[in-house]
């Protein structure tokens, strides 16, 4: 439940006490007042979150009108108080004006948005200059993009496309600004290895789309929630959009300045597909609560835009979806290893000579340039009874496992390492 305090010229109070009822205002309070050039009717209104709008919608006819909107969520008991416990278990989401305006108080001062954006591409390169894990996570928090990515999704819900443009220019404006941060300090510090952080940020798995669907759908389900019915804080939702996005852009800005072009085009990649899956499942979410194109005090959306804007986010995400597996291994490393290893155990358990140990399968970052190189180290146990030599075992495995990869189609070069493991012999 919401809080209004209404501001109408004497004699119009009644009008918004009527109004007010017809929309299950509670508590209702009506006192006259004296402004600053004339006398006023003050009526304190109390209204379920999904009334807000309709309050305001039926206010607009009044003269000289004037709404103080507290954003905050308010208890109204009434009697008797018995029935307390009822009066206040019905939560509702937020009003689509509430939601709209809390978005737009977002796009402020341009210097503290930037100054978010550098610290968040310091910390990031640090974190993935160090291997620091606690760094990254430190990042995710400052680095401001779920602010202009939420704020994509809202204006793309009501049509708004002058709300869609400067949101637009933010979020661009963020990544660029940590990319070059990053860009930057990787070439003062003439930075020459790839670290082990920047590697598995910059591999890529054929299911990365899932994590910008669920970071857009729970972002919009913060901002809709009523904040006694939201289990999950804002700061957490936050970091879950920034999670998709402030990593792999240290990794642009790193791999630009070693030259690692393969490195810094699958971060390109990532951050495009967060901003087309993020804006889409947030949109949708957004649109399913109401946003709409016109609404209370609100005229400037289109109904045209929303279909438009879906239909390009839909195109973007299915162009992106089709570079990801049509170039393979590329943009599917992080899930091809997996399947590789899982491949590899198949072989092994399969053979006659020994049982797997233990198998580790990556794309090294040093990759030889032309081939997409594949890193297997794998270590077995002779089964019992089997006397071939360990040079034997290890050159039948490895031949298998070889062959096997490249008859499945996994495009790569396989370079497998394998270690024949002897057990204890204890009298």
């Amino acid at each position: 439940m919401r809080q209004l305090l209404v501001q109408v010229p004497r004699g119009c109070g009644k009008n918004v006490l009527d109004i007010a009822k017809a929309c299950d205002g509670q508590n209702l309070v009506h006192f006259e007042a004296t402004g600053r050039e004339k006398p006023l009717d003050v009526v304190i209104v109390h209204v379920p979150n999904q009334k807000v709008e309709k309050l305001l919608g039926e206010l607009e006819s009044l003269p000289e009108l004037h709404v103080t909107l507290i954003p905050r969520g308010v208890i109204a008991l009434e009697p008797p108080a018995s029935e307390a416990p009822q009066q206040v278990k019905n939560v509702q989401p937020r009003s689509p004006i509430e939601i709209f305006l809390a978005g737009l108080q977002s796009v402020g001062s341009w210097k503290g948005f930037l100054g978010y954006a550098v610290a968040g591409g310091i910390v990031v390169w640090s974190g993935l200059f160090t291997n620091t894990s606690y760094l990254l996570v430190a990042a995710m928090l400052i680095a401001p993009f779920a602010g202009p990515a939420m704020n994509t999704a809202i204006a793309t819900a009501r049509g708004d496309a002058h709300l869609l443009q400067r949101t637009l220019l933010r979020y661009f404006a963020a990544l660029a600004v940590t990319i070059l941060v990053a860009w930057a300090l990787s070439l003062i510090l003439q930075q020459e290895v790839v670290t082990a952080s920047m590697s598995s940020t910059s591999n890529v798995s054929s299911v990365a789309v899932l994590l910008p669907l669920i970071a857009g759908a729970a972002g919009a389900l913060n901002l809709v929630q009523s904040e006694r019915s939201s289990l999950v804080s804002g700061a957490a939702v936050g970091m879950l959009v920034a999670a998709s996005l402030a990593p792999p852009a240290g990794v642009v800005g790193m791999a630009s300045a070693m030259g690692r072009w393969d490195m810094a085009v699958n971060g390109l990649f990532v951050l495009l597909l967060q901003l087309v899956g993020i804006n889409l499942s947030a949109s949708i979410v957004f649109r399913m609560y109401g946003l709409s194109a016109r609404g209370a005090r609100y005229d400037r959306g289109k109904k045209s835009v929303f279909p438009a804007a879906l239909a390009v986010t839909i195109l973007a995400l299915g162009g992106l979806l089709t570079w990801q597996f049509s170039s393979s291994p590329e943009l599917q490393r992080s899930s091809r290893s997996q399947r590789a290893n899982a491949e590899i155990q198949k072989v092994v358990n399969s053979s006659n000579l020994a049982q797997l140990v233990e198998a580790d399968v990556r794309f090294p970052s040093p990759n030889i340039k032309g081939q997409n190189t594949l890193l297997g180290t794998v270590y077995v146990q002779r089964k019992a009874g089997v006397t071939e030599p360990d040079q034997q075992i290890r050159d039948r495995l490895t031949k298998d496992i070889q062959t096997h990869l490249l008859q499945q189609g996994f495009n790569v070069t396989p370079l497998v390492d394998v270690s024949v493991l002897e057990a204890p012999n204890i009298p």
